[in-house]
């Protein structure tokens, strides 16, 4: 009787694409996050190729799903923009972030952010930037050879990679795009909208007066114009 061998099963193995912590622990936290991130996907929101992304598991092993981090934020230079539940290294043509920001809580650990140093160093991030909001402090790190580097000062620094650059000279961390212009909040972007709406329709008011007391003295406003 001739026996036939089954072939071994393969196993399908899971990549979570939550850790079940929180984005944030306080809205300061939060904020902080929400705006880098925010405001760098405005940075190159005309660069197809830079996938940025916040609190999004980053899995740089296949096969190895408790090797992992979530990243506050996160950009990839070389991958496209673009929905994803996580980010499996080996699915991005073996693409390490970056550039990684951390943005601390009273509730983050020594031993919590030695051991992010640790895996952003051995798995190839080349900026690492921690801000404190509390403090306000800012730490950062630069690839040199297979090392994080601490650089000192950061008040005035610009990105290699990112090109923005840090004033700490204030109250609290600027951070401004190449462009120059500061980071926002929504809340702040939204109110300087709204004041340039106003200002807008205020002088298309003035405008449409202006006209109507022209024509009221038989005078076009076009012919005036000219």
């Amino acid at each position: 009787m001739t026996t036939i061998s089954q072939p071994p099963t393969v196993q399908t193995i899971h990549y979570p694409e939550s850790d079940g912590q929180p984005m944030a622990e306080n809205t300061e936290q939060f904020r902080w996050i929400v705006m880098i991130k925010e405001n760098l996907e405005a940075c190159f929101q005309d660069r197809p190729d830079v996938f940025v992304a916040g609190d999004l598991l980053w899995y740089p092993v296949e096969g190895h799903p408790e090797i992992r981090r979530a990243p506050d934020t996160m950009v990839v230079f070389g991958r496209p923009k673009g929905r994803r539940g996580s980010y499996l290294q080996w699915q991005e043509d073996g693409i390490t972030p970056q550039v990684v920001f951390e943005v601390l809580s009273p509730g983050n650990t020594l031993t919590e952010m030695l051991e992010k140093l640790e895996f952003y160093e051995r798995y190839g991030v080349e900026e690492y930037y921690i801000y404190n909001p509390d403090a306000p402090d800012l730490a950062g790190m630069l690839r040199e050879g297979d090392k994080l580097r601490v650089h000192s000062p950061m008040d005035g620094w610009t990105s290699p990679r990112l090109g923005i650059r840090f004033d700490m000279s204030g109250e609290e961390l600027r951070i401004l795009a190449p462009d120059g212009q500061s980071f926002v909040s929504f809340s702040a972007l939204k109110q300087q909208r709204d004041e340039e709406r106003t200002a807008r329709q205020q002088a298309e008011q003035r405008a449409e007066c202006l006209a109507a007391r022209l024509r009221e003295l038989g005078i076009e406003p076009d012919a005036a114009a000219e």
